[in-house]
């Protein structure tokens, strides 16, 4: 029997056994939700179906669209390849095959198999390698004889920024002595001299010989593997830019200048998908910085097209590829710096987002030539607050304050930092390494936007904007062109200013064509919160409330108040003449517990101010109030709930922790809003639905 996919269905019971092998426990029956194996999922919202029309078993997946398919879609997912590819599907029968033991493969396919998955290691005659192909690999009998580094050793990697330090952290050692076998049987010898210094990078299973002034400069031993990347282990957990460079001093000498970088066997190696796809999920810009010669710029061309699914970039640095001005080590060693590096990178985006900051400079407001005062026009602005890493979001109705707050937050973003001024009670992270400040409004217009901005300024005590505040129109972009111009163009602030200490996207719903789009709404709110984490900021969202007043609006509305760490509700205290803020959701402990606060109208300061927090007594009738309506909402259909599925309700309802949940159910038995069922001291029933 031979291997291709009618053989693998017929023998997996149409991919079922496949999707069972691969779930393991997550899977129990067809139809019953499961939680995805591809990311970390809250809610089981994945299921096999048998597909009638194609009579294979499928997978859906009702969180994320790009996860369903068939089995061989589900394991190329798992191992990072793609259906679309030949050889990838190829690959993906075997591992079905292997994994399942099937023996479905012919003797022909068994052992075009073999030669593939052990390149270098099982060969035919005519492919053996002679010393001039490439790297030696050598054997030997002995352990390598290592010392510590020489003075002249250390110069010579100092010309390159790379210390001492460095060095150890990538585990690079001084060779003193190795004795090889070669191919005759005969031991060889190579020592280290004051003339040719030789080096070891040493990976789990091998070193790498480096000897930068020999004619041989490069000699593996051990056992080398095709997966090797120098520098992998060393990688933070995200980033923003990711430098592929050609060899492991190019690596050491980006690290040194503060940059993250790793490399593989050469520049002409093959560069697993798999690997790519995981880099991708954690670093902004994954970057090509090969030398400049015609071997590296064929190189950058060719895996910028294989691998172009990924938005591989590459940047050709300007050295004449000359045998000392070829690559980024030289690049160091010339004298160049860190920030001139960043500058040309800086320009590689400016090239690839020239369209978006055209764009985008349209949109800018206009401090110096203020827009011409159009009929007024009723607009609903909203603000927020939050921590480095994540989205806040803030609502709250038409009316309620939340111009005014939005504008104590914002100037606390741009003030001098030698000033103090009232904020409403927020308190803000100075901006004292002066970070983009950006705002993004897509519900006001231009002249109310400006009106506003003023308003803004003076309350941060300056006369004009600083350089570092932007702030952005988009009521004339369409819905499907606003997400990626404020993604572009955060990238490139971030670039020009050092950072981003703030971004509020003023306007939220605009960005998607309906808030109740499933897919869409995920995806724009996962794309928000990986780049608060890529660019180390906080994000402020704004999005309206449902009419239950506990939940935000749509299927945008979930995803956001799933994802989000902080939400705070604004609404009017007409009965004082003044506007609170309220804690819906809170990073830990119990929103409920959270002080209320006040701001209003000053008449003798001419402007809003803040009032101090709302009274306890006032928090505990809120706190008392609203776990009534929520005990009222759980019990609307039942006499009794069990004490698991009680606190598991107000999890899911108030977006809290196990802790604070239980916290809530003591609060409601002391106020006697539930009691104990008499008969089953596990249950809760409702005392009374007529508060």
């Amino acid at each position: 029997m031979s291997l291709h996919k009618e053989s693998i269905l017929n023998a997996t019971n149409n991919g079922l056994n496949i999707f069972k092998h691969f779930l393991g426990s997550k899977f129990s029956k067809v139809g019953k939700s499961f939680k995805s194996p591809f990311y970390q999922d809250s809610k089981a919202s994945c299921y096999l179906y048998f597909d009638k029309k194609s009579n294979i078993y499928k997978f859906k997946d009702f969180g994320d669209s790009e996860y369903s398919g068939d089995c061989f879609f589900f394991v190329s997912k798992i191992f990072g390849l793609s259906c679309d590819d030949r050889q990838d599907f190829i690959r993906i029968l075997e591992i079905i095959n292997n994994e399942l033991g099937l023996c479905l493969e012919d003797n022909s396919q068994k052992i075009t198999r073999v030669l593939n998955d052990n390149l270098g290691a099982v060969q035919t005659a005519n492919t053996l390698p002679s010393i001039h192909d490439g790297f030696e690999t050598a054997k030997t009998k002995l352990p390598i004889q290592t010392r510590e580094f020489l003075e002249n050793e250390l110069h010579f990697w100092a010309d390159y920024g790379i210390t001492i330090e460095i060095l150890k952290r990538y585990n690079v050692t001084a060779i003193e002595k190795f004795i090889g076998v070669g191919k005759d049987g005969r031991e060889y010898e190579l020592a280290s001299t004051f003339e040719q210094p030789m080096f070891g990078y040493n990976g789990r299973r091998h070193t790498k010989f480096y000897r930068p002034f020999s004619k041989l400069r490069f000699l593996y031993t051990g056992e080398v593997t095709d997966n090797y990347v120098f520098g992998f282990d060393q990688l933070p957990i995200r980033g923003d830019v990711l430098f592929i460079t050609g060899g492991e001093k190019d690596v050491l000498s980006l690290v040194a200048h503060g940059f993250h970088a790793i490399c593989f066997n050469s520049e002409t190696a093959h560069i697993p998908k798999n690997i790519i796809r995981g880099l991708g999920y954690r670093f902004k810009h994954i970057t090509l910085l090969y030398d400049v010669d015609d071997t590296g710029k064929a190189s950058m061309t060719k895996l910028t097209k294989d691998l172009k699914e990924y938005q591989l970039k590459s940047l050709l640095l300007p050295l004449t590829g000359e045998k000392t001005q070829k690559d980024i080590s030289d690049f160091f060693r010339m004298k160049h710096t860190a920030e001139d590096l960043m500058m040309l990178f800086r320009e590689m985006l400016d090239q690839l987002y020239e369209d978006t900051i055209s764009v985008m400079k349209s949109c800018e407001i206009d401090f110096d030539n203020p827009p011409t005062a159009p009929e007024p026009l009723i607009t609903i602005n909203d603000v927020t607050i939050g921590t480095p890493g994540n989205i806040i979001c803030v609502a709250g109705a038409e009316g309620s304050g939340k111009t005014n707050y939005l504008g104590g937050i914002l100037s606390g973003a741009i003030k001098p930092g030698e000033i103090e001024i009232d904020t409403l009670g927020t308190t803000i992270k100075e901006n004292i390494e002066q970070k983009a400040v950006l705002l993004y409004d897509t519900e006001q217009s231009e002249f109310q936007l400006y009106k506003n901005l003023t308003y803004i300024i003076k309350r941060s005590s300056q006369e004009k904007p600083p350089t570092w505040f932007k702030a952005f129109c988009l009521v004339g972009i369409s819905r499907s062109e606003r997400m990626n111009l404020i993604l572009e163009s955060m990238d490139r602030f971030f670039y020009e200013h050092g950072g981003i200490h703030m971004v509020v996207i003023d306007g939220i719903a605009d960005l998607l064509g309906a808030v109740n789009d499933e897919e869409n709404s995920v995806k724009l709110v996962e794309e928000l919160f990986r780049m608060a984490a890529i660019y180390n900021t906080v994000i402020i969202c704004v999005l309206h409330l449902a009419p239950s007043g506990m939940k935000l609006r749509g299927h945008l509305g979930s995803e956001v108040q799933r994802k989000a760490a902080g939400i705070l509700l604004i609404e009017k205290d007409d009965n004082n003449n003044c506007s609170v803020v309220k804690a819906l959701k809170v990073r830990d402990g119990s929103p409920l517990d959270v002080p209320m606060m006040q701001f209003g109208w000053n008449k003798t300061e001419g402007r809003h101010v803040y009032l101090g927090e709302k009274s306890k007594e006032d928090s505990e009738i809120r706190k008392t109030n609203e776990l009534k309506d929520l005990a009222t909402e759980l019990f609307r259909n039942k006499t009794f709930i069990s004490n698991q599925n009680l606190y598991k309700a107000i999890m899911e309802n108030m977006d809290v922790k196990e802790r604070t949940a239980r916290s809530y159910i003591k609060f409601m038995r002391d106020r006697g809003i539930i009691e104990k069922n008499p008969d089953n001291y596990l249950e809760y029933s409702l005392i009374s639905a007529d508060f």
